[in-house]
């Protein structure tokens, strides 16, 4: 006759206090944890910092107005040890492009005031993005 359940040995009794090892419980998954969430945060990081691509350009917006229907106009601060070529956008109040204007800027540090031509009534105006100019070797 199969022996039934009840019919088997009791198991030995574990000592109280004892812990069962699993494989959660190993340092080395947390070890590896570790590793790749640094590798990820040095990655990130890095892919923050390259992302503007503008080595030593800086820019800021310092005032814009819209002087009609069609023409607006920015003030700008650029800073770069290089030339610099900016691209100016106009957008009106539903964010869509209505006009544009490209900047070419000597080096140093300047404040530049430039005007867009528009195809109707810009309601922003801003510096989409300066970057030096690479040599021509």
């Amino acid at each position: 006759m199969p022996a039934t359940p009840h019919d088997r040995a009791p198991e030995a009794a574990e000592p109280a206090g004892a812990v069962k090892r699993r494989h959660g419980n190993t340092p080395i998954f947390f070890i590896i944890g570790l590793a790749v969430a640094a590798v990820f945060t040095v990655g990130w990081g890095y892919a923050l910092m390259s992302y503007n691509g503008s080595g030593g350009v800086s820019f800021q917006t310092v005032a814009w107005r819209v002087l009609s229907e069609n023409e607006a106009s920015i003030t700008f601060e650029v800073s770069g040890s290089r030339p610099t070529h900016c691209v100016i956008l106009a957008k009106d109040e539903r964010h869509v492009e209505v006009g544009q204007t490209d900047v070419e800027i000597e080096p140093g540090n300047r404040n530049i005031t430039t005007s867009v031509d528009t195809v109707r009534e810009a309601s922003t105006v801003e510096v989409a993005s300066c970057r030096e100019q690479g040599s021509a070797k």
